[in-house]
Formats: structure tokens, C-alpha cells, sequence
């Protein structure tokens, strides 16, 4: 059986041995410890270890931070300038508003560039790219630019050309597209009558507005009500005669209002017939052509100077070509003259309704 051992009580000098045996094993702490929680101990000790930031050193963090931001914003944007491989642009991602672009500009432009630069890049858009294709951007506007770099390249052999300037654009709807390609073009170097009327239809016909009328409306929306009436006039020659007329760019503003004129008074087979006669060599040549069929359609009887009361019938109603649409539109079909004439009742009528009505019949 082990012998028990005997507690015995330490006598007030082993006490004092043993306090200073473990202070001497121990780190003196700092007076603020002094009466605190342990935890808030530990947190004062660490925050005397570290080494305060001075103020200027803030203000250069906060200050970066803001130009990060608004880095990130301008990115964003569409206004920060990149340099872009000639070969990642597609220039026919839309179709130009410019028809021609002549030579001796485009030399002196190309002149201007390996003197001083190109001084203004070209704009943007990001495209998807198909399997194989290099064309990661779309043209936006800067077309002349980036032919007259394109053309340096391939004359000078230089690397530095194989690149050029460019400020990626936001993608936007095809409309605003349009809009901002026409705009760039209007104020750097004006579009002729022709190519307005042209962009127009063209814009129509790809889907970004509409119809031509619209089209015109929103493409030149700054431009006066005249303007505008006679860009439709050209945007009319372009539809009926563009396929024909070799030289429409050339035609001056007196002369496409003419042209649209007799083809509204139902001019058009007689204007393509001498077209067709034969090829012409210039823009001279051409209008002689169209000319004289002009004075026998101006000289003739118009709608406006026919005599006598044209014979009409009263419009009716067609009993069987009525309908109801999901929304509650009445449609009603009136036989008037020979020509059909739909007619909208409902409350939900509105112009955007009816828009979207245009949208799906012209489909067929």
C-alpha cells in the first residue's frame, strides 16, 4: 500500500520564491494592459505594433482607387482610345452611307497621315466573330481613315501602320448605328442627295427603322422639314432607279427633284427605257439621256390637269373581310375605286399598335 504524503502549508517564504521564480519567467507588460480584459490586452499590443499610415499615403490610395473608377467608366463608354489590328476590322459590318470616295482626297489624306499621324481615330462596335474569322470589330465611322492606313501598310511595308486608333463603341441597336455613321459623315464631309436618300432605304430594308419614312425622319431628325422632303424625294430614285443610274451621286438637287417628280406622275418605265438605250461615259451623258423624257411627262396631262369628274364608285363595306384582333381592334376592308382600304377601330389603338401592324404587313 503506497504511503500517503502529508500536504503541508507553504510558509510565507516559499511564497516569495515562487512569485519571483515566475515573474522572471515572465514579460513585463506595458502599463495600459494594466486593470484590462485580456482579449482588449492582445488588440492594444498589436495596434502599438503597427506602424500608423501617414495622411499623404491615404490620399494617394483614395485617389487611385477614384481614377480606377472612373477608368473603368470611360472603358465602359466607349472613350478610351485603343490600338487595333487592321485585320480585326470589318469596314462592310455595315452598309456605308458614302458611295464614292475619290482619289485625289484619299491622297492627300494618306499624305496627311505619313507626315503628321493619323490626328482622329476611327469608331467601333465588337462583332461576334465566326469559326476562322479575324474580324473582331465592326465599322463605325472613320471608313476613309482606315483605307488610307490600310493603303499605307501595304505601300511602306511598316509596322507601325499595322495598327490603328480606335475608340470601341458601345454595341447599340441598328438604328442608333445608322444614325451616328450618318451624323459622322454629315458633319465631317457632307453626303450627297443621293447617298442620303440611298442610306435611308437601305436602313428601311435592313430592319433598323420602320419604313423609309421613318428612316428619314430619324436620320436626319436635326435637319429642316425641306430637308427632309427632299431626301425623300432622292431616297424615291434610288428605289425605283438605282439598279439603272451609273452616275446618281452627280445628280445636283434641281435635277432629282425633277426625276422624282415624273417618276411620281408614273414616269418610271419611260426614264429606265432610255437608260437602257445605251451605256453612258459620264454624269452629262446620262441626264441627256433622262432629259428629254422629263419635258413629255412634264408637258403632259397630269392628275391635277385632267378635265372632268372622274367616275368612282362609293366605297363598301366588304361584309366578308372584317375581323377582330386578340386585343380588340376592329378591322374593316372598304372597296374604294378598285383599291382596298383597311380601316382601325378600338380603343387600343395607338400609334404604336398601328406601328406594329405596318411591321408584320409589309412581310408580305
Amino acid at each position: 500500500m503506497a504511503k500517503r504524503r502529508r500536504l503541508e502549508t507553504p510558509s510565507t517564504a516559499d511564497i516569495n520564491r515562487i512569485e519571483q521564480e515566475f515573474r522572471s519567467e515572465t514579460f513585463e507588460r506595458p502599463a495600459i494592459g494594466r486593470g484590462i480584459a485580456p482579449i482588449a490586452q492582445v488588440v492594444a499590443e498589436s495596434a502599438s505594433l503597427m506602424t500608423a499610415e501617414s495622411a499623404e499615403t491615404r490620399t494617394a490610395r483614395a485617389k487611385a482607387d477614384a481614377d480606377a473608377a472612373r477608368l473603368k467608366l470611360a472603358e465602359e463608354r466607349g472613350l478610351l482610345i485603343s490600338e487595333i489590328p487592321l485585320d480585326q476590322i470589318d469596314e462592310a459590318a455595315m452598309v456605308r452611307d458614302r458611295m464614292v470616295v475619290g482619289e485625289e482626297e484619299m491622297q492627300e489624306l494618306r499624305l496627311s497621315i505619313a507626315a503628321h499621324g493619323l490626328r482622329l481615330p476611327i469608331e467601333v462596335f465588337e462583332i461576334d466573330s465566326l469559326d476562322g474569322q479575324k474580324a473582331r470589330f465592326g465599322l463605325l465611322s472613320g471608313f476613309r481613315r482606315l483605307e488610307a492606313m490600310r493603303a499605307l501598310r501595304d505601300l511602306s511595308q511598316s509596322e507601325k501602320y499595322n495598327t490603328i486608333p480606335a475608340l470601341i463603341r458601345p454595341r447599340s441597336d441598328s438604328d442608333e448605328a445608322f444614325v451616328a455613321m450618318v451624323e459622322e459623315n454629315e458633319v465631317r464631309q457632307e453626303l450627297s442627295h443621293f447617298e442620303r436618300g440611298r442610306i435611308a432605304v437601305i436602313a428601311a430594308n435592313q430592319g433598323a427603322f420602320a419604313n423609309t419614312d421613318d428612316a428619314v425622319a430619324k436620320l436626319f431628325a436635326t435637319a429642316s422639314k425641306a430637308k427632309r422632303s427632299k431626301v425623300r424625294s432622292f431616297a424615291l430614285i434610288f428605289e425605283e432607279l438605282g439598279d439603272m443610274l451609273s452616275y446618281p451621286e452627280a445628280l445636283t438637287e434641281r435635277r432629282g427633284l425633277r426625276i422624282s417628280a415624273a417618276l411620281r406622275n408614273g414616269g418610271e418605265s419611260q426614264i429606265r427605257d432610255a437608260l437602257s438605250t445605251r451605256a453612258c461615259a459620264d454624269a452629262e451623258e446620262e441626264w441627256a439621256l433622262i432629259e428629254p423624257v422629263l419635258h413629255l411627262i412634264e408637258e403632259g396631262p397630269s392628275p391635277e390637269r385632267r378635265v372632268g369628274r372622274p367616275k368612282s364608285k362609293p366605297a363598301r363595306l366588304l361584309p366578308d373581310l372584317t375581323a377582330h384582333t386578340t386585343s380588340g381592334i376592329l378591322l374593316r376592308v372598304t372597296e374604294d375605286r378598285g383599291s382596298y382600304v383597311i380601316r382601325l377601330d378600338g380603343e387600343g389603338l395607338n400609334a404604336d399598335v398601328i406601328q406594329r401592324m405596318l411591321a408584320e404587313l409589309v412581310q408580305f
